[in-house]
């Protein structure tokens, strides 16, 4: 196998988001008198935001509950976050590999950056694409595509996607380009292999590992 470029997920892959999202979904829900428990929240990571506020609030106050959830989260809640540990030096393999590198979030691409830049992981990208801020472009095979469009002459058939979700395995079929999973995010192992990937990884390093030794295999 020859693979050329590298997708990447941001919640739940490169950084641990949870305490701000479902901080601030929480926030914003309790602004329509809605309180759901802390826990029913966390399958929200990862899917487009809007899904969140359509199920509890209803598809008319979705608009408005997102716009709540941005006010809080764009000061506070990008920085209620972490970055798994290994993924720094994930990223460095990778880069120094000789990989396209690319995010594809379906987080608004300002907030993407804003968090990479805070975490200093910026450097690591040639790429950042991400959902648009007027709710445009928050599918995953949506951004997966935005992203394939910036890098010229794309190959398919060597580029890949690294997530936690079963939406960027979708997204990823969906767009033709392979898939690798990760078990430290917030996705489980049954959602995953539901869309075969080419590795189910429990370490950043085992993702390393893999993608280095397949441009080994080129190089032979």
């Amino acid at each position: 196998m020859q693979l050329d470029t590298v997708l990447f997920d941001l919640d739940g892959t490169l950084t641990d988001s949870a305490e701000g999202i479902i901080n601030t979904l929480l926030y914003a829900l309790d602004k329509f008198d809605c309180h759901p428990k802390r826990e029913e929240l966390y399958r929200f990571i990862g899917p487009p935001l809007t899904e969140c506020f359509e199920e509890y609030i209803g598809p008319e106050n979705a608009a408005e509950g997102v716009e709540i959830y941005r006010r809080r989260y764009a000061v506070t809640g990008l920085y209620e976050n972490k970055v798994y540990d290994g993924i720094p030096e994930m990223l460095a393999s990778v880069k120094k590999a000789g990989f396209m590198v690319a995010l594809s979030t379906s987080k608004p691409e300002e907030y993407a950056k804003m968090i990479l830049e805070h975490f200093g992981l910026l450097p690591y990208f040639d790429i950042v694409a991400g959902a648009r801020m007027d709710g445009t472009l928050q599918a995953k095979a949506d951004v997966i595509e935005l992203a394939l469009s910036r890098i010229i002459n794309v190959d398919r058939k060597k580029t890949v996607i690294v997530g936690d979700r079963l939406h960027d395995m979708e997204g990823a079929e969906a767009c033709g380009i392979g898939r690798i999973g990760v078990l430290w995010g917030f996705g489980s192992v049954e959602e995953l292999l539901r869309y075969h990937p080419l590795l189910l990884a429990k370490t950043p390093a085992e993702v390393a590992d893999f993608l280095t030794a397949q441009t080994k295999e080129e190089t032979k």
